[in-house]
């Protein structure tokens, strides 16, 4: 183990107090109790993240419409604009693809 500040204090304590060395180090259980939605909060909160889904949805419509729009003008004499259309579509496609799989994603942490 290399030695850092807080390892070189622990060794130093250790060394000072005879009685820290051989001290056992306790063995604590900490709970760790499932997430439980608040009482008559459960319909609430399904509605609440319908609607940030649905939110979600229109501005990825949005994003796609934008970026194509982008690309459509951009054809002739603006190839800049263009390209950043096309590199859009990738963000708002990962940013889409991020939302439909979120409660997936946290679902695995809290198994």
């Amino acid at each position: 183990m290399p030695l850092t500040p807080s390892t070189l204090g622990l060794a130093l304590l250790y060394k000072l107090h005879p009685l820290t060395a051989a001290a056992p180090t306790p063995q604590v259980r900490v709970p760790n109790p499932p997430p439980q939605a608040p009482p008559g909060l459960d319909a609430k909160m399904d509605v609440l993240l319908g609607w940030g889904k649905y939110g979600v949805l229109i501005c990825g419509l949005a994003g796609l419409g934008i970026c194509a729009g982008q690309m459509a003008i951009g054809r002739k004499n603006r190839s800049t604009f263009a390209a950043d259309g096309a590199t859009g579509i990738p963000w708002v496609l990962g940013g889409l693809s991020l939302a439909a799989s979120a409660s997936a994603i946290v679902g695995v942490f809290f198994q």
